[in-house]
């Protein structure tokens, strides 16, 4: 679970906490307490500034010295300070999201290339006056394309890497991102391409390119826009159960 999610897990269960009408003294008010608490000492610092202002969060009234306070006095006041922590955690929210929106990470946007791949292909034929554009008919067009938006994001971007040999010979992957040691395997569905021969030719692939000293992890973008596989959901369940950890497969259509 990430650092977003543990927060976004403390700040839910402020509302089970108010449907529940909890006291500062109910077990389950105490217990999410603490965990909040310490999220927040653990994340800013116990001496921080946001871990004094939750410190200083009232939970609970004061009794009538002179006589009884009612419970729903209690209640009422857990309740206003279950708000104002509700307010607190959503800015620490806010600006961890923030924080971490400005992380370069590079599988993040190798995976978003892939989903908006076709997006993008679509988008290039739809311009002004019907002027010349790149268009998608074979795997030679879909490895432009993607190089091209690769290229965004890593200065480094090799097509057609040498691999170490292979059961006799060398052979070549379609891109290597030295940086991130991660290879690039593309494919594109026709006619004749059935889902058991796209598996069979990733496998080979894959057990090629894990050979390469710069292999730590290998994509498989498979581009089907014409839906041609029939069960493209288990071709990426075998691949990457098989191969955890190194393969992941994206098929696209």
């Amino acid at each position: 679970m990430t650092e977003i999610e543990k927060l976004k897990e403390i700040i839910d269960e402020i509302d089970v906490l108010r449907s529940n009408r909890v006291k500062s003294s109910n077990p389950m008010f105490k217990a999410w307490h603490d965990k909040a608490y310490r999220y927040i000492c653990h994340h800013y610092g116990e001496n921080s500034a946001e871990s004094s202002g939750f410190s200083e969060i009232r939970f609970s009234c004061y009794g009538n010295p002179m006589g009884h306070t009612p419970e729903s006095k209690y209640i009422e006041s857990c309740n206003k300070g279950l708000e104002t922590a509700k307010l607190y955690l959503q800015n620490y929210l806010t600006e961890l999201s923030d924080t971490e929106s400005d992380t370069f990470d590079p599988e993040k946007e190798i995976e978003r290339i892939f989903t908006r791949f076709k997006e993008v292909a679509v988008q290039l034929t739809r311009r002004y006056s019907k002027r010349n554009t790149i268009e998608i008919k074979d795997e030679y067009d879909v490895q432009d394309l993607l190089h091209a938006l690769l290229k965004l994001y890593f200065d480094d971007v090799r097509p057609e890497e040498w691999t170490p040999s292979y059961a006799g010979g060398a052979v070549r992957t379609d891109f290597l991102i030295p940086e991130i040691k991660t290879i690039i395997e593309v494919k594109k569905t026709r006619e004749s391409m059935t889902d058991k021969a796209v598996g069979e030719q990733l496998i080979i692939d894959i057990e090629k390119y894990q050979n390469h000293p710069d292999c730590d992890k290998i994509y498989c973008f498979v581009y089907d826009p014409d839906r041609k596989l029939k069960n493209p959901a288990a071709i990426k369940k075998d691949l990457e159960e098989k191969h955890q950890g190194l393969v992941r497969v994206f098929i696209e259509s």
